[in-house]
């Protein structure tokens, strides 16, 4: 890999150092030969790829000082790290802690599996509807044989 740093060319092997998956090497301040600044774009910020599933799932607010909901929405994509789904309620905002039970079945399925997640981003859709993505934080089910934990 080439880097670019004050006018000198050194050459520098970060994939021991940082996954490929993100590594993003940017100039920011790059200029093209005309001279004109250009801007570099987004890094990606996802950890892994998504698969296109619709599965109902039920959403709630871990936290004492968010009013108690419960949420049924169906999942648009999902990782292994994270969810998107849409829903009509307005309350969902970026930090929100929820727990996340996917899929979802009935309140009593001892296959259902509960995490702790949070809101990462919140997009308006039309038709009054919202985009969620939830970032899975550990699983919550205390009837599995493993311990919940923070992922790896």
């Amino acid at each position: 890999m080439i880097v670019l740093l004050s006018d000198s060319l050194y050459t520098i092997d970060v994939t021991a150092l940082v996954p490929e998956s993100r590594v993003a090497m940017q100039d920011s301040g790059s200029k093209t030969s005309s001279g004109e600044a250009t801007e570099a774009p987004q890094s990606e910020l996802r950890r892994g790829r998504r698969a296109k599933m619709a599965r109902p799932m039920r959403v709630r607010p871990s936290e004492p000082r968010d009013d108690h909901f419960e949420d049924l929405p169906n999942s648009v994509n999902a990782s292994k790290h994270g969810i998107y789904f849409t829903t009509k309620r307005s309350s969902y905002y970026k930090g929100m802690r929820v727990f996340v039970t996917f899929p979802y079945t009935s309140a009593h399925d001892p296959m259902n599996s509960e995490y702790l997640a949070e809101v990462v981003r919140v997009d308006a859709l039309p038709n009054n509807k919202y985009g969620v993505a939830v970032d899975l934080k550990m699983t919550v089910n205390m009837s599995s044989k493993s311990a919940p934990g923070p992922r790896r």
